[in-house]
């Protein structure tokens, strides 16, 4: 195999920096990027340690095609045991630092063990040093992408933690330049609990592919497809934030901590209004032409904020979920989740919860600072800076849903699967989700298999999304597809301009690897089975393979889906399906066969 791409190991005890090249046979049975990196986590390290401790290692991972010139390819995955839940945990992200990474000529970094005191990592082509990082511990991302590039390069990409990683908030993100959120299970409190600050990189070693006149006339033929797709044409004008209407049209936007599935004010959060009100401008990935990000300019208590976002994950989680509709409070509360490093989704879920459990009168204003009610735009931002500081109820909410509401004895307020908090799409109205939700191995996840594209967007039927038949073998298909998208590094809204065929082709023109799409899609069955595996030796079982219990129970109130629960049989069954189509037994643990028929034992 000519891939050019190294592991980089960096031990931040012993303080020991260790080159190591990347194993041809594992690439082939899993990949680059989450596939290497969750068979190598299975490998190296016991399930089962504190997530927290030393002996956890965080993983940056990149796939084949970062740092070329193919489109919307540039993707990372951070990798490690989430502080959030204790599962394996996988957070995909973009911006520009993967590129920069691979240009330094790096495709893992595996960190290990635990700094003395705060430092930071510098990797400028060859040389790696680990440098002091006092005098940047307790500043917010964006005041240490500046610091960074002061201190190292201007052109410099970094990674860092915010105040909530270095509090060790089971809810923490890892930013990347500043405003991209590698999120989700706590990635965030793994790297603030080995004391580690940032990462920058600079390269400038290049990425040789090996037929760069096959790779022209491949490009030449994805372009055409970019220029032609309505798909991306719907992402650069909106990015996410279309989604708002989208979803909340046939009544799966989950409102009031999913009290609801419908939310009256949605046209004020949804991208038109984005477009119109406080849009500055698009960004974008490195060498991406979708360029879906949105820069917006917005006002809150008479100042002005510019910044990354918002996306529909956080205008549904600063708004709908909290019963918000003030964009400018929302997009607000959205900078600031990046600026403090949470996790948006799960720190807007998780104040909702607490707005809940004060509503429904199972806290009242003796156990808060002041009154959390729906709508409440000030207190949702007032409840995001007691998080950073973990003041007050701060320290709680800092803790996610799960662990705020078994504080008060009534973890079910706690909209969360596996600890989790669920994304926007509530599965009483798209059935498929549900089971997603159930199964990922991540706990609450839309990414691990978005359902959606099949059960909404690509069907004639509108009553589809709410039938149950077929969608065990939906999720099981969509999770190894995804599988596979992840640890080739390419973007997920990539779906408009690359199938599974396009991924061996891709290979080929590159780095001259043949890989057919059958291989491709068993490499995905293969890393859902690792990581499953993974899970299992770390403790989790079938029972944990649920819902919430408001779903089960509670019917939506308003709205087109007006009327549904999760029928709890329904979910039985298709999780019995789902086990059987993917080789398990009826406690959800891979079987020995198919564990062997996979090359894993």
């Amino acid at each position: 195999m000519k891939y050019r791409g190294e592991l980089l190991r960096i031990n931040l005890t012993d303080k020991n920096i260790i080159r190591e090249k990347l194993k041809a046979d594992i690439f082939f049975n899993y990949l680059w990027g989450r596939g290497y990196a969750s068979k190598l986590l299975l490998d190296e390290m016991n399930p089962a340690v504190d997530p927290l401790s030393p002996e956890n290692k965080l993983i940056f991972a990149l796939g084949p095609f970062a740092g070329t010139p193919l489109p919307a390819t540039s993707r990372m995955m951070v990798v490690t045991k989430g502080a959030l839940n204790g599962l394996i945990a996988s957070s995909n992200v973009g911006g520009y630092f993967p590129f920069e990474l691979q240009h330094a000529g790096y495709t893992l970094i595996v960190i290990e063990g635990k700094a003395d005191n705060p430092v930071y990592i510098w990797i400028n082509d060859e040389t790696v040093e680990i440098r002091d990082a006092s005098h940047l511990w307790g500043k917010t991302t964006s005041e240490v992408d500046a610091l960074l590039k002061d201190e190292t390069h201007p052109e410099a990409k970094t990674v860092e933690i915010g105040p909530a990683g270095e509090k060790l908030s089971r809810i923490a993100a890892i930013i990347i330049d500043a405003h991209r959120a590698a999120g989700r299970t706590g990635v965030g409190a793994v790297m603030g609990s080995k004391n580690l600050k940032a990462i920058a990189v600079r390269g400038t070693r290049g990425v040789s592919v090996i037929s760069s006149q096959r790779l022209k006339d491949y490009l030449t033929k994805i372009y055409e497809r970019v220029k032609k797709s309505g798909g991306v044409t719907m992402f650069r004008t909106y990015g996410t934030t279309r989604t708002v209407r989208a979803i909340n049209s046939i009544g799966a936007f989950p409102t009031h901590n999913h009290r609801d599935g419908f939310f009256d004010e949605y046209l004020l959060i949804d991208g038109e209004n984005v477009n119109k009100e406080i849009l500055v401008r698009n960004g974008s990935c490195a060498g991406c032409p979708i360029a879906c990000n949105r820069i917006s300019k917005v006002y809150w208590k008479g100042e002005e904020y510019v910044g990354g976002g918002p996306e529909y994950e956080t205008l549904w989680a600063f708004g709908g979920q909290t019963g918000i509709s003030d964009l400018h409070a929302v997009t607000y509360a959205h900078f600031l989740a990046n600026e403090y490093g949470f996790d948006g989704i799960s720190l807007g879920s998780t104040i909702a919860a607490l707005m809940d459990l004060f509503e429904s009168g199972i806290i009242g204003e003796d156990n808060l600072p002041f009154p959390v009610k729906f709508g409440d735009a000030e207190a949702m931002i007032n409840l995001i800076h007691l998080a950073a500081k973990r003041e007050g109820i701060g320290d709680l909410i800092a803790e996610g849903s799960y662990e705020l509401t078994k504080h008060f004895g009534h973890p079910k307020f706690s909209m969360s699967v596996k600890k989790q908090e669920l994304p926007a799409y509530d599965p009483r109205g798209v059935k498929g989700m549900g089971l997603a939700y159930a199964t990922s191995n991540r706990g609450g996840c839309h990414v691990r298999a978005f359902t959606v594209t099949e059960e909404v967007y690509n069907t004639d039927d509108p009553e589809y999304r709410l039938k149950y038949d077929d969608k065990a073998l939906i999720v099981k298909e969509l999770q190894d597809k995804q599988a596979v998208v992840d640890s080739l590094g390419i973007c997920s809204f990539a779906r408009t301009i690359y199938g599974v065929d396009d991924f061996s082709e891709m290979l080929e023109v590159t780095w001259d690897i043949d890989l057919s799409p059958e291989k491709l899609l068993k490499c995905g069955e293969r890393i859902w089975n690792v990581e499953r595996l993974f899970n299992v030796r770390a403790g989790f079982t079938r029972e944990h393979d649920t819902l919430p219990e408001r779903l089960f129970k509670e019917a939506i109130k308003t709205g087109p889906s007006k009327g549904e629960i999760y029928d709890k049989r329904e979910f039985e069954k298709l999780l019995f399906e789902y086990y059987r189509l993917r080789g398990w037994d009826e406690n959800g643990v891979p079987r020995e066969k198919k564990l062997k028929e996979l090359g894993i034992i």
